[in-house]
């Protein structure tokens, strides 16, 4: 057993984590929650993202960092009209339809990534990456110190859009009852576009924070697919601050699992926490009111 200081350091590096997850995962939430759909594609947006990151800086030279907002607006930009062509033709029609179009966009996608890149194992690899950054006696790796701060203020900057502006209104309206939006002149096939992009964007974002801490390949979205359906649970559907807090708390206990457990059991103790949310509590842990 490690002693105290690599404990915690191991804890606290796990709660580092779980803020970048928070942002992956939160582009699931809004899509979920606002367009009852279940992206099976989300994964592969955030694959994108590291992508995108990993060759802004080995052909232009540019941060990680510095070109995030960047990376965020291309896969927005590039949701739109797969949102147009694919999923509002399937409006009304349930959650099967729009579900099934986007398992079969993830399978493309993941070929497309498999034929353009490999199946190599790629980094984006700057300075600070492996460098340590001591707080006390305790040391956690620089990118996660940075990759949290940059995701908590974006989950923040969410919130603040869907709380305090008219795009936020016409979300909530079309969340809690689209037919009623509609009748009150809220363009619901509007918001559901700009909701789309949005989680596009929330996921290539993440990407790039993920890419810059680990490794990844063509197929590592199912992963971090699987990890944002729990914290959406843990959170609550369609909760912006609900799912900062569930990506903390699954940092956190993925890491305590590692430390008693071992590494390889990480990921075990988030989907066991998962289902035992699911069956006890469905609403979410932070559940009480909408957003």
């Amino acid at each position: 057993m490690a002693g105290w200081e690599g404990v915690a350091g191991s804890l606290a590096s796990g709660l580092l984590l779980g803020g970048m997850l928070a942002l992956i995962a939160l582009g699931l939430s809004i899509a979920l929650g606002v367009m009852k759909l279940v992206n099976l594609a989300h994964g592969e947006w955030l694959v994108g993202g590291a992508y995108l990151g990993y060759f802004a800086l080995q052909w232009a030279g540019v941060d990680p960092f510095v070109g995030l907002l960047g990376v965020g607006a291309v896969l927005a930009l590039l949701a739109l009209p797969l949102h147009r062509l694919l999923i509002a033709p399937l409006a009304g029609q349930g959650m099967e339809p729009p579900m099934m179009t986007m398992f079969g966009v993830s399978i493309i996608l993941q070929n497309l990534y498999l034929l353009a890149f490999h199946a190599d194992s790629r980094a984006i690899d700057t300075p600070y990456a492996g460098a340590p950054l001591a707080i006390g006696p305790i040391t956690v790796a620089q990118v996660y110190v940075y990759g949290c701060a940059v995701s908590v203020a974006l989950v923040v900057a969410v919130h603040l859009l869907v709380t305090r502006t008219a795009f936020g209104r016409d979300l909530r309206a079309a969340s809690a009852d689209p037919v009623a939006a509609a009748a009150l002149g809220v363009d619901v096939r509007r918001v559901h576009a700009l909701t789309f992009a949005l989680g596009a964007a929330c996921a290539a974002m993440g990407g790039v924070l993920i890419g810059t801490a680990f490794s990844f390949t063509p197929s590592s979205g199912s992963t971090y697919l699987l990890i944002s359906f729990a914290i959406v649970v843990l959170g609550g559907v369609g909760q912006v601050l609900g799912t900062l807090v569930a990506g903390l708390a699954m940092g956190l206990l993925q890491a305590l699992g590692g430390v008693i457990f071992g590494d390889g059991y990480r990921d075990l103790v988030g989907l066991v926490l998962f289902l035992l949310v699911l069956a006890l509590r469905p609403q979410g842990i932070t559940a009480g009111g909408r957003r």
